[in-house]
Order: C-alpha cells, then sequence, then structure tokens
C-alpha cells in the first residue's frame, strides 16, 4: 500500500491548485468535472475536488512542509494569498508556524 494522492474539498479548484503549484513547485492540470491536481517535484500529487460548502472548521487533518527557513516560506506563501495563523511556535521537536491557503485550509512550515 502508497499514498498515491490527497485530495482537497474545494470551491474553487482551478484557483486553488495554481497556488499551491506556485507553493510547491510543478505545473497545474485542470481536469474534467472542475477537478484540479498539481504533481509538486519529488512530492505527493494534490488534487482538489469541487465542493458547494465554505469550509467552516478546523481541519482534521493538515499537511507539514519542511523547510530550511520558516520566515523565507511564510513570506512566500503570503504573497501567494495564504494567510498566517499566530506566530512562530518552538518546542523540543524544532519551530513550526500555522498557515491557512486561499479557502482557510491549515497547513504548517516547520524546521
Amino acid at each position: 500500500m502508497r499514498l498515491e494522492q490527497i485530495v482537497v474539498d474545494s470551491n474553487d479548484p482551478s484557483r486553488l491548485v495554481r497556488f499551491w503549484a506556485e507553493l510547491l513547485g510543478g505545473e497545474p492540470v485542470n481536469r474534467e468535472h472542475g477537478w484540479a491536481h498539481v504533481e509538486p517535484p519529488g512530492g505527493v500529487r494534490m488534487s482538489f475536488q469541487p465542493v458547494p460548502e465554505r469550509k467552516d472548521a478546523k481541519n482534521r487533518l493538515h499537511l507539514d512542509f519542511e523547510v530550511d527557513d520558516i520566515e523565507a516560506a511564510v513570506v512566500k506563501a503570503v504573497n501567494l494569498g495564504a494567510q498566517r495563523e499566530g506566530v512562530i511556535v518552538t518546542d523540543e521537536k524544532g519551530s513550526f508556524q500555522v498557515m491557512r491557503d486561499p479557502e482557510g485550509n491549515e497547513f504548517c512550515f516547520v524546521h
């Protein structure tokens, strides 16, 4: 068994796939029936499924992206349409910054 892809519900898959493609690399692909996906180099395909409802609660699952420089990653993501949530937190495991993509889905930059 292996992880094939991560699927994210989205109100605007073609917009959200462009954000993630710019952030992680790879070419955004718009598919039939409103779906879209990106295959980041060295990563797992992220697919975006069209749904009518808006996100209104905290994610039950989020993605952590290891970066060399959290602040530089935050600046890049914010320039692409993400939002910073709080401040960088450091604990015994390292540091992380909670972020939200343009549709409010939580993810973290970790170092």
